[in-house]
């Protein structure tokens, strides 16, 4: 039986760029790193208020662009926290959808897209 947790491994090329994107920037937490030996490929678990994010260095673990959906509780909320930053590679915006969501999208150092979303009408 499906438990509905779904885990997105997204591909990274630089180490230091996904901390300071992901931990420095978003505010996820690193549970664990793994490489096999010094100069072989990272692989990083992160996490951030129970959503879990993968991030790999490995080729064949992830296609670069990849686009993943997390939904929060306040987007414009989200927003502020993270333009009160003054991340130096975004200053992310919100709109709302027609179809009842409001959105925000971050582009990650690799291509990645994470859009923050949450329901504005019950449809």
């Amino acid at each position: 039986m499906l438990k509905g947790n779904v885990i997105p491994v997204l591909r990274m090329f630089d180490l230091e760029k996904a901390l300071g994107f992901y931990v420095g920037f978003l505010g996820f937490e690193e549970l664990s790193r793994h490489q096999f030996e010094p100069e072989l490929p990272v692989y990083l678990i992160l996490t951030r208020e129970g959503v879990r994010l993968h991030l790999s260095e490995h080729f064949g673990d992830a296609s670069p662009g990849t686009h993943i959906r997390v939904e929060v509780e306040d987007v414009e909320r989200f927003c502020k926290e993270l333009n009160d930053k003054h991340y130096r590679h975004a200053r992310p915006g919100f709109h709302d959808q027609p179809w009842g969501v409001r959105e925000m999208t971050i582009a990650d150092p690799f291509g990645n897209r994470v859009t923050f979303w949450q329901p504005t009408s019950k449809s």
